[in-house]
């Protein structure tokens, strides 16, 4: 996938690198992470070094039907992912349980002062110890320094990132979308959508 900088007034983009998914025991979670790099502003999503045709259909389904554009790869090796994302000028921040606080650090400063696209690096399990390496990651980041879900973490990271404004950026060529409103549902779909085929 390719990337640029962009602009101070023009957030850089994301995409999420997602390693170490066990086909048999990781789906959910994975399909969870995919989906939430998309609700919150993320670019794209690499599920590395494995392919698994369920999460592809779920997260090409939900693109289909709620909008955007959400880029999603899967069985490329993490090692020519990154290195192809340093060659392009991005950068690349490890999510880890061990890096800099979001919260008691500057991190999120120094990210967005490089002012290029980057690359999160996940792990479902133990990652290799090259992750935290000057080569792979140009910054490890902690959301807190407590063990949770990289789901939690992947979104506190997006809304920092972003400034909470990923939170109401139109998805065009929605199928359905919700109407916000104080009680009760209420779903506003796209009357091509309910055509019959």
């Amino acid at each position: 996938m390719e990337n640029s900088s962009s602009p101070n007034n023009n957030p850089a983009k994301i995409i999420v690198l997602r390693w170490g998914h066990r086909v048999q025991r990781d789906m959910r979670l994975t399909t969870h992470v995919a989906l939430t790099a998309r609700a919150l502003g993320a670019s794209g999503f690499i599920l590395a070094d494995v392919a698994d045709n369920h999460i592809e259909e779920t997260v090409t389904k939900i693109t289909t039907v709620w909008g955007g554009s959400f880029n999603f790869e899967m069985a490329v090796p993490w090692k020519s992912a990154v290195r192809k994302w340093k060659n392009n000028s991005g950068i690349i921040v490890h999510l880890t349980a061990y890096g800099e606080n979001i919260q008691t650090s500057d991190v999120m400063n120094r990210i967005k002062a490089q002012d290029k696209d980057v690359m999160l690096l996940m792990g479902s399990q133990k990652v290799p110890g090259e992750f935290y390496s000057e080569e792979v990651s140009d910054f490890n980041v902690a959301v807190g320094n407590q063990p949770h879900s990289e789901c939690s973490a992947l979104a506190i990271f997006l809304d920092r990132y972003f400034g909470g404004q990923e939170l109401d950026k139109p998805f065009e060529k929605a199928k359905i979308s919700i109407i916000p409103k104080e009680r009760g549902k209420e779903i506003k779909t796209n009357i091509e959508f309910r055509k019959p085929v």
